[in-house]
């Protein structure tokens, strides 16, 4: 069944009052504060909180949709299930995929029953504690391409508003036309706190020809009238060329532009070296790249991963990280570097679930446990080391440190085969300017074991035990 513009908004209207039926009065330990939404924190711009105050990390990853479009969404549930289960309270979905699609017969006609599937999805991750990222469109162009990547639908000759996909982003028609789409998402979920935020385009650079920064500027600005409890944002293509150069600055800074959002992948086929070697340091390189164009709002790392070159496909070596080494470095690097929160993976599929990995997400949020980001006012450190690349936030009431052996790589586990090492008899030096240590307490995380160890300090400095990959220093001072 199809609703016209005109008709759906009656429809959901109903839909607004179901759904906060659906979710009024959860209160578990485990969706407790759900009834808040996610803002940026007026107490440190570089964090998220809750409108209650709450500190909010997202910890989660890219989850486009259901792996076979035309089936139910059981499969997709069971991932949700394990992500939250684990720690994870955060997922984000493309709208415009086949599964979630409002918008597939027609331009401009919008299907009800693609409006219950994601209302549905929302209702099952608030249940959860999991808050969605709402991405509305991805396509990259309206004739030719890849099937997956256009929209013919949008064409003058098809009953479309559009000459081509320039004519997409400049045309007031098309413009309306897509302001009131985004009433139609409006009028289906209001300002729902489950959703983390509204997303315009995934790596909207990617539909050549067109104005993408007038037309995001526009309607981030509808958004914000439209949704002003929830978060709004736009992406770009992967940080790994000279591009990014002139794109990613405007981006950042772009009126109405909430989080700083940056893609990086671990490709061998990028322009960028950076983008060939260990992931832990082209996924901070990407957040302290950010954080020199935009210091005062909240960087997500919001893709990453692996890829064959150039995109090609998912890493081949994903077959052999049955221990999530890459997704692990997705997930710690650019918090300790700074970031508001882990990086999200991509590849949800033919990686995390394939090898298991949920697992990886909880010894994140463990390693984390307890901790106000924005109280903490972070100042981001990266001390030098011998062996250890050493990615520190030094804080008002705590010094977190993750540690990351510098001889263990993707490519020496994975490619060539060598199991890590142990890092035996290591110690690090701590900044100056810290509080009194002798009321502290010093532990150590080891994410790999999912074990904390009483720690020792002598001559400013942290003595280690025994490790293998990365390990995690936490200590926190008496309040």
């Amino acid at each position: 069944m199809t609703a016209s513009p005109n008709a759906l908004p009656a429809i959901c209207g109903a839909a607004i009052l179901l759904f906060s039926s659906a979710v009024a009065g959860q209160g578990t330990a485990q969706t407790a504060g759900t009834g808040a939404f996610v803002r940026v924190s007026p107490r440190d711009a570089r964090y998220f909180e809750l409108s209650d105050g709450t500190p909010y990390v997202p910890v989660g990853l890219n989850m486009v949709q259901p792996p076979y479009p035309h089936k139910e969404f059981g499969e997709m549930a069971g991932w949700i299930e394990r992500l939250s289960a684990s720690g994870g309270n955060f997922i984000r979905v493309w709208l415009g995929a086949q599964y979630f699609d409002v918008e597939h017969e027609a331009s401009g006609r919008y299907d009800e029953a693609k409006f219950k599937r994601i209302f549905d999805l929302l209702e099952f991750c608030h249940k959860r504690g999991v808050r969605v990222k709402m991405c509305i469109e991805f396509f990259r162009t309206l004739e030719g391409g890849k099937e997956w990547s256009r929209k013919p639908m949008h064409l003058i000759e098809n009953g479309g508003p559009a000459k081509d996909a320039a004519d997409f982003f400049a045309s007031e028609k098309s413009r309306s036309q897509f302001k009131s789409k985004l009433v139609q998402f409006w009028c289906a979920f209001g300002a729902d706190p489950p959703i983390f935020g509204w997303e315009l385009w995934n790596e909207v650079n990617c539909v050549r020809g067109a104005d993408w920064y007038g037309w995001s500027e526009v309607m981030l600005d509808k958004l914000h009238r439209l949704f002003p409890g929830n978060l709004a944002m736009q992406s770009l293509g992967s940080f790994d060329g000279d591009w990014a150069l002139k794109d990613y600055p405007r981006l950042v800074r772009l009126p109405g532009n909430d989080v700083a959002q940056v893609h990086r992948y671990l490709d061998l086929g990028a322009q960028y070296e950076i983008c060939h070697g260990p992931v832990d340091v082209l996924a901070a390189d990407a957040v302290r790249r950010i954080r020199e164009w935009q210091p005062d709002r909240p960087i997500l790392l919001a893709e990453s991963g692996a890829v064959e070159p150039s995109h090609s496909g998912p890493f081949k070596l994903y077959a052999k990280d049955t221990d999530g080494t890459i997704l692990h470095d997705v997930l710690f690097a650019p918090f300790f570097a700074g970031a508001a929160g882990p990086g999200h993976t991509w590849h949800w599929d033919h990686y995390v679930a394939k090898n298991d990995l949920w697992w990886q997400f909880g010894r994140f949020a463990r390693a984390i446990e307890g901790i106000d980001p924005p109280a903490e006012r972070f100042e981001v450190l990266a001390p030098g080391h011998p062996t250890l690349r050493v990615y520190m936030l030094k804080g008002r009431r705590t010094l977190l440190a993750w540690l990351r052996d510098s001889r263990t790589t993707w490519r020496t586990e994975l490619a060539e085969g060598k199991p890590p090492a142990s890092v035996t008899g290591a110690a690090i030096d701590l900044p100056q300017g810290l509080p009194a240590l002798e009321a502290a307490t010093v532990r150590t995380y080891d994410p790999w074991t999912d074990r904390w160890t009483p720690a020792q300090v002598a001559d400013g400095k942290v003595a280690l035990p025994t490790f293998k990959r990365s390990l995690v220093v936490r200590i926190d001072f008496k309040r």
